[in-house]
């Protein structure tokens, strides 16, 4: 059982890290946290463009945060992954995926060769051939993953699991939590949104949406006319629901939502969909997180879209915090580091 364990973010724009102590017991220990920009053009959506850059950036980023061990956590949660409901003959795991190259061929954009695969197991229930089991399918596009492993074998790092964020965040935000009932979670990056919908803690359903933050700031700079970073800026001021009344307010708020629209539109229908197909078990609660989550009324436009009460999760309480780490800076950089956290708490290698 490892006894520190570093889960690693590699954003847009940001590469970020958490090193937790103990992260198998109930409340693993926060030892500390760091982030280092990325090089304009080493990562494209969360892929790895360039391994031996973000291998130089990653030496510096254990540098800057002083982390202790060489074992680190991955997660993949872009467009190039895929969660899809499966049902399987009942066996063990391990048989179970080696069969999934020969049941998964036609749900995959790709050739089964081309991906890796899973099988995350949710329920089992007789059949007349048999016990089967219900859960879901995770294929990942190979080229995808063997980047961001190579970036981190690059900067002498072992990665010892790469982890699907949605899952990863669900584990932190949900299940360790032990929140009952059926609760969304949407965590919404700079180019996709996730869903994932857990019942009493166990992840039911995934979906990835290729839109986030960043299309909002683009949306802003064009319609406004200004440079993205000045439109970056007042989406985080004003968002959609600014806080003020001035003429930068009313310019922003009705750019902002009607870029935001298509989003709020998705995520609608994808907790509609889940609620309609599973009519005992609706969704009763969207967690929000991720850093396009804090754009001001986004959960309000969010529960006013889906009916479905909204908040922004709080990840600190599922873990302890050594004396080492400033609890005040830490409460204004939790955003941030909630995928990192995630990943090294969800980590089988704990």
């Amino acid at each position: 059982m490892a006894k520190t364990i570093v889960g690693v973010d590699i954003g847009s724009e940001t590469i970020r890290a958490v090193e937790l102590g103990d992260p198998g017991k109930p409340r693993p220990t926060l030892l500390r946290y760091a982030e280092v920009p990325l090089t304009e053009g080493a990562v494209s959506r969360g892929e790895v463009l360039e391994p031996n850059t973000v291998g130089m950036l990653l030496k510096e980023l254990w540098n800057v945060g002083g982390f202790k061990t060489k074992k680190v956590v991955l997660g993949m949660g872009n467009q190039r992954v895929l969660a899809r409901d499966l049902s399987v003959p009942t066996a063990t795991r391990q048989r179970i995926r080696e069969s999934l190259p020969f049941v998964a061929q036609e749900m995959l954009p790709v050739p089964v060769q081309d991906a890796l695969l899973d099988f995350y197991p949710v329920s089992e229930s007789m059949t007349e051939t048999g016990p089967m089991t219900h859960g879901l399918l995770i294929a990942a596009v190979k080229e995808a993953v063997v980047g961001n492993v190579k970036a981190v074998q690059a900067a002498g790092l072992t990665p010892v699991e790469v982890d699907l964020i949605p899952f990863a965040l669900g584990r932190l935000l949900v299940s360790r939590p032990r929140l009952q009932g059926t609760i969304a979670l949407v965590d919404v990056g700079a180019n996709t949104t996730s869903v994932v919908v857990s019942a009493d803690g166990v992840p039911q359903f995934v979906r990835i949406i290729a839109a986030g933050g960043a299309d909002v700031t683009a949306g802003l700079a064009s319609r406004l006319g200004i440079p993205p970073e000045e439109a970056e800026r007042q989406k985080r001021l004003h968002g959609i629901a600014p806080v003020e009344d001035s003429p930068a307010s009313r310019a922003v708020a009705p750019a902002a939502m009607e870029v935001i629209s298509d989003l709020l539109v998705s995520l609608r229908n994808t907790i509609s969909y889940y609620s309609n197909t599973r009519p005992s078990h609706p969704v009763g609660g969207i967690l929000l997180t991720g850093g396009g989550s804090l754009m001001p009324g986004f959960a309000d436009a969010l529960a006013d879209f889906t009916r479905v009460p909204a908040r922004i999760a709080d990840p600190i309480p599922s873990v302890a915090i050594s004396r080492h780490v400033d609890a005040q800076k830490l409460r204004f950089d939790q955003a941030g580091i909630t995928v990192a956290l995630g990943l090294a708490m969800g980590s089988e290698a704990a």
